[in-house]
């Protein structure tokens, strides 16, 4: 029993005094919900302040200067040529400028910008355009991993991508990026809310920008999914079979432009195969690494495929991830810009089970999307070819630390044992609960 002695006991103006301006204690139950509002009230305090000063220095300082390397330009030319009725495919493609390399249904959807007469005019609107689609995809992303848009998980996202080589030179370029990332995370939202059709269609709008997309329809057909596979491959296709008699010089497409695509150059190319090129390593040896990383990505894949139904978000972001980590190093040209279609796999960190949870996966990608220069005035080339390749290093770090996780991960599972992660059911087409066992 605690006794209480009459001297402990201060007088009552001393009590009242005491009173004055003071707080209640905390409730024992609400402790570490309040104090979990008090960190994501800071985070995002300090969160938002900062994204909104790195998009407007990248949108209003960056992307406004510009730089050498003008995508932009080259195609609103081929657009407005494509308006004129003139020749699209005419360009010079032995030089080293940036050359028009989008099939005549692509042609078809970029027309808008040929209507405008001067690139001056609609250049700002693009980054902008892109800009937004870039902020939207980093949305999406925040809900696909559960938060609300109040978390500060969207601000945090939104600085670090604009920190990234990807994300920068996205707008300085301006290129089509930051619409072709809206396109591919309205494909991971809209198949994972069972809105199938949207999905295929916006993959196909992807696949019909840049055919890097393409080897993603493989995961619709994993789970069956027609209403997703189909307007996947009839959205490129109806488009270029539209826009191929509207097009002007259409066949140069074929007879000019793919013929150049097969071509692997020696200059800006952090490709596998622009690798070996440009060091002059002989065939045997590409040939060799082909092999490999073509297998590690096929384990990957094929191993990721054991949460098809369990755990449909982590299978379908990281398998995309990894095949489109695959296309940039195993094509025949990689940039490392196209690294910012890596940004859905780092959100999976805050999946009950993710590779995001072994660093070999994060070294990858910050090979991958680091802002560095590594050129120096006492070793410029040794720091070209970092700059260059690195992103290399990068693409195959991410692809084989992946295929370690799901190796270890399937192989340290004992058979008939269950994860605890693992869900019951699965929705079937027409949105509907289908109860499932746990697959093994």
């Amino acid at each position: 029993m605690q006794v209480t002695y009459a001297q402990d006991t201060p007088p009552a103006w001393a009590q009242r005094l005491n009173n004055i301006w003071t707080a209640p204690a905390p409730q024992n139950g609400s402790h570490t919900t309040a104090a979990t509002r008090t960190l994501q009230t800071a985070a995002n305090a300090a969160a938002w302040p900062l994204a909104l000063l790195l998009t407007i220095h990248r949108v209003a300082v960056l992307a406004r200067h510009g730089s050498q390397t003008d995508d932009f330009t080259t195609v609103w030319a081929a657009t407005r040529r494509f308006v004129e009725r003139v020749p699209v495919y005419n360009e010079v493609y032995h030089h080293v400028d940036p050359h028009y390399l989008y099939n005549p249904g692509a042609t078809l959807l970029l027309s808008p910008l040929g209507l405008f007469d001067d690139a001056s005019l609609i250049r700002p609107l693009f980054v902008l355009v892109n800009t937004a689609a870039i902020l939207a995809a980093l949305g999406i992303l925040t809900k696909l991993s559960g938060k609300p848009l109040s978390h500060p998980l969207l601000p945090i996202s939104i600085v670090l991508s604009f920190c990234t080589e990807s994300v920068v030179n996205t707008l300085v370029f301006s290129n089509i990026n930051g619409v072709l990332l809206l396109l591919f995370t309205a494909f991971l939202y809209s198949y994972t809310h069972r809105r199938f059709v949207l999905a295929g269609v916006c993959l196909g709008l992807a696949i019909l920008v840049k055919p890097m997309f393409a080897p993603l329809v493989v995961l619709p057909l994993m789970q069956l999914r027609w209403r997703c596979v189909v307007p996947s491959v009839l959205v490129p296709v109806l488009f270029n079979v539209v826009a191929w008699p509207m097009t002007p010089g259409a066949r140069d497409y074929i007879d000019v432009v793919v013929p150049y695509l097969k071509i692997t150059r020696d200059y800006a190319n952090s490709s596998l195969a622009g690798f070996t090129t440009y060091f002059g390593f002989p065939t045997q040896f590409y040939d060799a690494l082909f092999v490999f990383f073509g297998i590690t990505v096929a384990i990957a894949v094929l191993g990721l495929a054991r949460w098809r139904w369990s755990d449909e978000l982590l299978w379908l972001t990281f398998s995309s991830t990894v095949l489109l980590a695959g296309v940039c190093l195993l094509s025949s040209l990689g940039q490392a810009y196209y690294s910012m279609m890596l940004f859905p796999a780092a959100f999976t960190v805050l999946s009950a089970r993710s590779p995001m949870h072994t660093s070999g996966p994060w070294i990858g990608l910050f090979f991958c999307l680091a802002p560095l220069q590594w050129t120096t005035l006492r070793n410029p080339l040794i720091g070209n070819w970092i700059t260059t390749f690195l992103p290399t290093l990068g693409w195959a770090v991410f692809i084989v630390s992946t295929a370690t996780w799901v190796l270890t991960t399937v192989f340290t599972t004992k058979k008939g044992d269950r994860d605890p992660h693992d869900r019951e059911s699965f929705s079937a087409d027409d949105g509907s609960r289908v109860e499932s066992s746990p697959r093994p």
